[in-house]
């Protein structure tokens, strides 16, 4: 506990330096001067990409297909990069998460050109969220008056919407998607040059590249060679499609505050909304031998709200009930000449907030803007110091995201110890306040202002209005202990997520040398 209360005063000093964290911002508003002159270096691009069409390699190797390879592919062939996409299963796929894309997702997703790629799948807009605890309801709307109309969250089949992408990225001549599964890295003299992969057929090929960008997804089996996977799983989600129903507040994501864990609904299309139920621990009630589907009715149904609960057992009686593990993972990149990771294989938080997409997709702008200045990417070692500012620039977004997910993810899990309690209350009341108080949040939660340092105030703003409420109107030996210890435990849930997230890049990315990186000399 002394610890912890350490780590609060260490608060103090870290808010006092909002205004180095301020350069940041200032910075990264024309992040890497490659946005002020995009025309002549994209045209500069697409020449040396056209001459290195000739031959029979790529610009880039993108491995995996996914909402990030995809994405990426797309992006860079539009540069004029020679692309070539090995994806392990091009058919559709068919996920239970990757379903909401948070409004700054979807805003990155117009800085890429693909908003398209929503439409024509029967995405739904979303709006914000309502939360619910003990029978009590309050609605978060977006903050969304300074944007166009069209701006909002958007909702989907996850494989209709890789699908788009896909195919936006096969228009491209010069983007190759080819099914394949890729078996390992080529390396020579510690530079990464290429892939060893099997086609569909089965044939064993190898494709080279001057950079390998590993894409491939949460199961990922290259990221051990490029970085040091911390992989935790806190829990698993149970999936389900219920049908003929409508939501309590329709265009919203709805979080119930259940026992042990949230429950999550949102619209997926016009007619479909998916319910994920969280369930603790590594493991699961059984779904073959029926114990998932006791467990659904017994423990599960009794808190969901009236207006979702025929269409929830109507689902789990027809027993189309899936599970998949969740899993977060802090970056830890070690950087390699030639490759680079993305996605889920390079970083992974609690899917509760729905952030990972806009993570994905942030990076994906961060990384254009790196590369579109640079016409010869095949010097590896000065292509991989030059990209290490990378891993810099991608932290306001990724790093406020990540730590959001985690913290409240444990701040929504039910707990018997009564501090946990009178956090996870004063969490309900503080966003119920409205104003300022529910604005700052899901202006977070949603991408929209991805700044590490309000994240910080207003979670322990949470945890001293919960102290507050317990010194009110009178205080007691008992209240003063447990707001001392709601205090502590709203540092030991928060400040290790950001020790993993790295302090300084975090909260002092100007301090950092790589972010100072010039592009290397052109060809």
């Amino acid at each position: 506990m002394e610890e912890h209360l350490l780590y609060g005063s260490i608060l103090a000093v870290l808010l006092g330096f909002v205004f180095a964290y301020a350069l940041f911002f200032k910075r990264n508003d024309g992040v890497c001067d490659a946005e002020k002159s995009a025309n002549t270096t994209t045209a500069v691009a697409r020449e040396c990409g056209s001459r290195i069409g000739d031959g029979d390699d790529a610009d880039v190797i993108i491995v995996g297909a996914g909402v990030a390879g995809a994405a990426l592919a797309h992006t860079l062939g539009k540069d004029g990069r020679r692309v070539h996409v090995i994806e392990r299963d091009l058919t559709e796929p068919d996920r239970i998460v990757g379903e909401l894309l948070q409004p700054g997702g979807y805003l990155k997703l117009i800085e890429l050109g693909l908003e398209d790629c929503v439409e024509e799948i029967d995405a739904q807009r979303v709006f914000g969220y309502a939360l619910f605890k003990d029978g009590k309801s309050t609605r978060l709307s977006y903050p969304l008056e300074k944007f166009h109309s069209d701006v909002s969250g958007r909702s989907f089949h996850n494989g209709r919407f890789i699908q788009r992408m896909r195919e936006k990225a096969a228009t491209l001549s010069n983007v190759q998607l080819e099914q394949g599964t890729v078996t390992s890295l080529l390396e020579e003299n510690g530079t990464i040059k290429g892939v060893q992969y099997k086609t569909k057929t089965g044939e064993e090929m190898n494709a080279y590249a001057p950079l390998t960008i590993v894409c491939d997804g949460c199961f990922s089996n290259l990221r051990r060679n490029l970085c040091s996977p911390k992989v935790e799983v806190p829990s698993s989600f149970v999936g389900l499609i219920l049908e003929n129903c409508q939501l309590p507040h329709a265009n919203h994501g709805h979080v119930i505050l259940a026992d042990p864990s949230p429950i999550l609904f949102y619209p997926i299309s016009s007619t479909e909304i998916r319910c994920l139920v969280d369930v603790p621990g590594q493991k699961v009630p059984s779904v073959s031998n029926g114990q998932m589907a006791t467990y659904l009715k017994t423990v599960v149904a009794p808190q969901i709200p009236p207006e979702l609960l025929d269409a929830f057992i109507a689902t789990v009686d027809k027993g189309k009930i899936r599970t998949m593990s969740n899993r977060s993972m802090p970056a830890a990149p070690h950087p390699t000449p030639g490759a680079l990771l993305m996605g889920d294989a390079f970083n992974m938080r609690h899917p509760l907030t729905g952030g990972g997409m806009t993570v994905a997709l942030s990076d994906i702008v961060v990384l254009r803007n790196l590369l579109r200045p640079l016409a010869d990417m095949n010097d590896a070692s000065t292509l991989c110091k030059y990209l290490e500012s990378f891993y810099t620039l991608r932290k306001p977004v990724a790093s406020t995201i990540n730590t959001l997910a985690g913290a409240l993810y444990k701040v929504f899990c039910a707990s018997p110890d009564q501090a946990r309690k009178e956090m996870r209350e004063a969490c309900f009341d503080y966003l119920s306040l409205g104003g300022v108080f529910s604005e700052g949040p899901v202006s977070l939660l949603s991408g929209l202002n991805p700044r590490p340092l309000s994240l910080v105030a207003h979670f322990f703003a949470v945890a001293i209005f919960g102290v507050g409420r317990l010194l009110l109107p009178f205080p007691s030996p008992k209240r003063m202990w447990i707001g001392a210890r709601l205090i502590s435990s709203a540092s030991g849930i928060i400040f290790p997520i950001i020790k993993a997230e790295g302090v300084r890049q975090m909260f002092f990315p100007a301090t950092v040398p790589a972010y100072y990186r010039a592009p290397p000399s052109s060809c």
